[in-house]
Protein backbone atom coordinates (compact mmCIF):
# COMPACT_ATOMS: atom_id res chain seq x y z
CA UNK A 1 0.00 0.00 0.00
CA UNK A 2 2.80 2.47 0.83
CA UNK A 3 4.36 1.73 -2.84
CA UNK A 4 0.64 2.18 -4.17
CA UNK A 5 0.18 5.61 -2.53
CA UNK A 6 4.01 6.55 -3.97
CA UNK A 7 2.90 4.86 -7.49
CA UNK A 8 -0.20 6.19 -8.50
CA UNK A 9 0.27 10.19 -7.47
CA UNK A 10 2.83 9.93 -10.60
CA UNK A 11 1.35 7.48 -12.75
CA UNK A 12 0.62 8.08 -15.94
CA UNK A 13 -2.53 9.29 -16.88
CA UNK A 14 -3.37 6.25 -19.28
CA UNK A 15 -2.70 3.64 -16.44
CA UNK A 16 -6.11 3.13 -13.96
CA UNK A 17 -5.15 0.87 -11.06
CA UNK A 18 -6.74 0.47 -7.59
CA UNK A 19 -6.08 -1.31 -4.12
CA UNK A 20 -7.56 -4.50 -3.32
CA UNK A 21 -8.06 -7.41 -0.96
CA UNK A 22 -8.77 -10.78 -2.86
CA UNK A 23 -9.17 -14.33 -1.15
CA UNK A 24 -7.67 -16.40 -4.35
CA UNK A 25 -10.60 -18.03 -6.05
CA UNK A 26 -9.75 -21.34 -8.31
CA UNK A 27 -8.92 -19.48 -11.49
CA UNK A 28 -6.06 -21.01 -13.58
CA UNK A 29 -3.74 -18.57 -12.98
CA UNK A 30 -3.72 -18.90 -9.39
CA UNK A 31 -1.48 -21.55 -7.77
CA UNK A 32 -3.53 -24.64 -6.63
CA UNK A 33 -2.07 -24.54 -3.38
CA UNK A 34 -2.72 -20.57 -2.73
CA UNK A 35 -6.78 -20.87 -3.87
CA UNK A 36 -8.46 -19.42 -0.47
CA UNK A 37 -5.10 -17.33 0.49
CA UNK A 38 -5.50 -13.83 0.52
CA UNK A 39 -4.13 -11.25 -1.63
CA UNK A 40 -3.35 -8.42 -1.70
CA UNK A 41 -4.70 -6.93 -5.25
CA UNK A 42 -3.67 -4.51 -7.68
CA UNK A 43 -5.93 -4.14 -10.62
CA UNK A 44 -5.09 -2.43 -13.55
CA UNK A 45 -5.67 -1.06 -16.93
CA UNK A 46 -3.26 0.71 -18.98
CA UNK A 47 -4.83 2.63 -22.03
CA UNK A 48 -1.32 3.40 -23.84
CA UNK A 49 1.38 2.10 -26.44
CA UNK A 50 1.33 -2.16 -25.62
CA UNK A 51 5.11 -1.15 -25.75
CA UNK A 52 5.39 0.31 -22.62
CA UNK A 53 3.15 -0.97 -20.26
CA UNK A 54 5.79 -3.37 -18.90
CA UNK A 55 7.78 -0.37 -17.95
CA UNK A 56 4.92 1.41 -16.29
CA UNK A 57 3.60 -1.55 -14.21
CA UNK A 58 7.42 -2.75 -13.36
CA UNK A 59 7.29 -0.89 -10.21
CA UNK A 60 4.39 -2.54 -8.95
CA UNK A 61 5.48 -5.82 -9.73
CA UNK A 62 9.01 -5.34 -8.41
CA UNK A 63 7.92 -4.12 -4.31
CA UNK A 64 6.55 -7.32 -3.75
CA UNK A 65 6.84 -11.26 -5.02
CA UNK A 66 3.92 -11.65 -7.15
CA UNK A 67 2.21 -14.57 -6.63
CA UNK A 68 -0.23 -14.52 -9.30
CA UNK A 69 -0.95 -12.79 -12.29
CA UNK A 70 -3.07 -12.56 -15.15
CA UNK A 71 -1.82 -9.45 -17.68
CA UNK A 72 -2.89 -9.37 -21.16
CA UNK A 73 -4.23 -7.23 -23.99
CA UNK A 74 -8.14 -7.10 -23.55
CA UNK A 75 -11.09 -4.92 -24.70
CA UNK A 76 -12.35 -2.56 -21.75
CA UNK A 77 -15.79 -4.68 -21.66
CA UNK A 78 -13.67 -7.96 -20.50
CA UNK A 79 -12.27 -6.11 -17.27
CA UNK A 80 -15.33 -4.08 -16.47
CA UNK A 81 -16.80 -7.47 -16.33
CA UNK A 82 -14.32 -9.82 -15.11
CA UNK A 83 -15.55 -9.81 -11.48
CA UNK A 84 -19.15 -10.51 -12.41
CA UNK A 85 -19.13 -14.75 -11.91
CA UNK A 86 -17.99 -13.81 -8.16
CA UNK A 87 -21.36 -11.48 -7.22
CA UNK A 88 -23.99 -14.05 -8.93
CA UNK A 89 -28.12 -12.65 -8.35
CA UNK A 90 -29.63 -13.37 -4.53
CA UNK A 91 -26.16 -12.39 -2.58
CA UNK A 92 -26.23 -10.54 0.57
CA UNK A 93 -24.76 -6.92 0.03
CA UNK A 94 -23.78 -4.64 3.08
CA UNK A 95 -21.02 -1.93 1.67
CA UNK A 96 -19.83 1.66 3.38
CA UNK A 97 -17.43 4.10 1.32
CA UNK A 98 -15.56 7.30 2.36
CA UNK A 99 -13.08 9.70 0.59
CA UNK A 100 -9.56 10.02 1.99
CA UNK A 101 -7.26 13.57 1.17
CA UNK A 102 -4.59 11.38 1.93
CA UNK A 103 -3.75 7.45 1.99
CA UNK A 104 -1.65 7.91 5.56
CA UNK A 105 0.73 6.05 7.86
CA UNK A 106 -1.94 5.51 10.19
CA UNK A 107 -4.79 4.55 7.30
CA UNK A 108 -2.85 2.12 6.06
CA UNK A 109 -2.22 0.48 9.54
CA UNK A 110 -6.39 0.22 9.97
CA UNK A 111 -6.21 -0.89 6.30
CA UNK A 112 -3.47 -3.83 6.95
CA UNK A 113 -5.88 -4.65 10.64
CA UNK A 114 -9.05 -4.92 9.12
CA UNK A 115 -8.31 -6.09 5.74
CA UNK A 116 -6.00 -9.23 6.98
CA UNK A 117 -9.80 -9.82 8.42
CA UNK A 118 -11.66 -10.37 5.16
CA UNK A 119 -14.67 -12.80 5.49
CA UNK A 120 -14.48 -14.46 2.18
CA UNK A 121 -13.85 -14.92 -1.33
CA UNK A 122 -17.07 -12.54 -2.47
CA UNK A 123 -15.73 -9.57 0.10
CA UNK A 124 -13.09 -7.17 -0.52
CA UNK A 125 -12.15 -3.60 0.29
CA UNK A 126 -11.32 -1.30 -3.20
CA UNK A 127 -9.37 1.80 -3.04
CA UNK A 128 -9.95 3.95 -6.10
CA UNK A 129 -7.27 6.84 -7.20
CA UNK A 130 -9.00 10.35 -7.93
CA UNK A 131 -6.39 12.35 -9.23
CA UNK A 132 -5.01 13.29 -12.70
CA UNK A 133 -7.98 14.89 -15.26
CA UNK A 134 -10.93 14.30 -12.38
CA UNK A 135 -8.89 16.37 -10.17
CA UNK A 136 -8.72 19.14 -13.25
CA UNK A 137 -12.37 19.74 -12.93
CA UNK A 138 -13.69 22.30 -10.71
CA UNK A 139 -15.87 21.07 -7.52
CA UNK A 140 -18.80 22.80 -8.70
CA UNK A 141 -18.75 22.56 -12.65
CA UNK A 142 -20.37 18.82 -11.83
CA UNK A 143 -22.56 17.12 -9.22
CA UNK A 144 -19.40 15.16 -7.72
CA UNK A 145 -17.84 17.50 -5.47
CA UNK A 146 -14.69 15.98 -3.92
CA UNK A 147 -12.49 16.48 -6.64
CA UNK A 148 -9.74 17.59 -4.07
CA UNK A 149 -9.56 13.93 -2.50
CA UNK A 150 -7.13 11.47 -3.24
CA UNK A 151 -9.00 8.56 -3.09
CA UNK A 152 -12.20 6.76 -2.31
CA UNK A 153 -11.77 3.44 -0.58
CA UNK A 154 -14.99 1.42 -0.83
CA UNK A 155 -15.32 -1.80 1.94
CA UNK A 156 -17.70 -4.58 0.06
CA UNK A 157 -19.08 -6.89 1.80
CA UNK A 158 -21.06 -9.91 0.00
CA UNK A 159 -22.18 -12.94 1.14
CA UNK A 160 -24.45 -15.79 0.38
CA UNK A 161 -26.16 -17.05 3.33
CA UNK A 162 -28.22 -14.60 5.63
CA UNK A 163 -27.84 -16.21 8.72
CA UNK A 164 -24.14 -14.84 8.01
CA UNK A 165 -25.38 -11.02 7.94
CA UNK A 166 -24.71 -9.80 11.58
CA UNK A 167 -20.64 -11.41 11.30
CA UNK A 168 -20.58 -9.72 7.69
CA UNK A 169 -21.56 -6.25 8.43
CA UNK A 170 -20.07 -5.71 11.24
CA UNK A 171 -16.40 -6.57 9.70
CA UNK A 172 -17.60 -3.90 7.28
CA UNK A 173 -18.61 -0.97 9.71
CA UNK A 174 -15.56 -1.80 11.95
CA UNK A 175 -13.42 -1.74 9.34
CA UNK A 176 -14.80 1.87 7.89
CA UNK A 177 -14.88 2.58 11.69
CA UNK A 178 -11.43 2.28 11.88
CA UNK A 179 -9.63 3.94 8.43
CA UNK A 180 -12.55 6.90 8.98
CA UNK A 181 -10.73 8.91 11.83
CA UNK A 182 -7.74 9.17 8.98
CA UNK A 183 -9.86 10.52 5.84
CA UNK A 184 -9.50 13.84 6.66
CA UNK A 185 -12.70 14.11 4.86
CA UNK A 186 -16.44 14.01 5.34
CA UNK A 187 -18.57 11.72 2.83
CA UNK A 188 -18.41 8.94 0.16
CA UNK A 189 -18.79 8.07 -3.24
CA UNK A 190 -22.84 7.48 -3.26
CA UNK A 191 -22.38 4.41 -5.75
CA UNK A 192 -20.95 2.77 -3.14
CA UNK A 193 -23.67 3.64 -0.45
CA UNK A 194 -25.69 1.20 1.73
CA UNK A 195 -29.35 2.11 2.27
CA UNK A 196 -28.53 2.69 6.18
CA UNK A 197 -26.17 5.69 5.08
CA UNK A 198 -28.46 7.54 3.18
CA UNK A 199 -28.60 10.40 6.12
CA UNK A 200 -24.70 10.95 4.41
CA UNK A 201 -26.34 12.47 1.43
CA UNK A 202 -25.59 15.96 2.48
CA UNK A 203 -22.30 15.19 2.82
CA UNK A 204 -22.00 12.90 -0.01
CA UNK A 205 -22.45 15.81 -2.84
CA UNK A 206 -20.17 18.22 -0.63
CA UNK A 207 -20.71 21.95 -1.49
CA UNK A 208 -23.04 21.15 -4.35
CA UNK A 209 -26.06 19.75 -2.70
CA UNK A 210 -27.76 22.49 -2.18
CA UNK A 211 -27.81 23.64 -5.64
CA UNK A 212 -28.66 19.77 -6.56
CA UNK A 213 -31.68 20.03 -4.46
CA UNK A 214 -33.15 22.75 -6.09
CA UNK A 215 -32.68 21.39 -9.42
CA UNK A 216 -34.76 18.44 -7.67
CA UNK A 217 -37.35 20.56 -6.28
CA UNK A 218 -37.66 22.25 -9.65
CA UNK A 219 -37.71 18.55 -11.91
CA UNK A 220 -38.82 16.38 -8.94
CA UNK A 221 -41.25 18.08 -6.41
CA UNK A 222 -42.56 15.40 -4.54
CA UNK A 223 -39.20 13.39 -4.49
CA UNK A 224 -40.74 9.97 -6.79
CA UNK A 225 -37.10 9.48 -7.26
CA UNK A 226 -35.92 8.57 -3.79
CA UNK A 227 -34.94 5.08 -3.72
CA UNK A 228 -31.32 6.21 -3.55
CA UNK A 229 -29.06 8.02 -1.53
CA UNK A 230 -31.60 10.22 -1.72
CA UNK A 231 -31.24 14.35 -2.88
CA UNK A 232 -34.69 16.17 -1.27
CA UNK A 233 -35.81 18.76 -3.04
CA UNK A 234 -35.64 22.16 -1.80
CA UNK A 235 -38.35 23.52 0.45
CA UNK A 236 -40.40 25.71 -1.21
CA UNK A 237 -40.72 28.98 0.73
Amino acid sequence: MECYREFIAVAPEQLGCFFGWQIAPPLPFIPEDRVGDLFCVLLTCWNGPHEEAEQVLRPLRDVAEVKAELVEVMPFPALQSAFDDMVPKGMQNYWKADFATELTDAAIAAHVEHGKRTPNVHSSMHLHPINGAAQRVGADETAFGHRDKSFAPVIVGIWPDPADNEANTKWVRDYYAAIHPHSGSAGGYVNFMSGDDAHRAAENYGANYERLSAVKAAYDPENLFHVNQNIAPAKRR
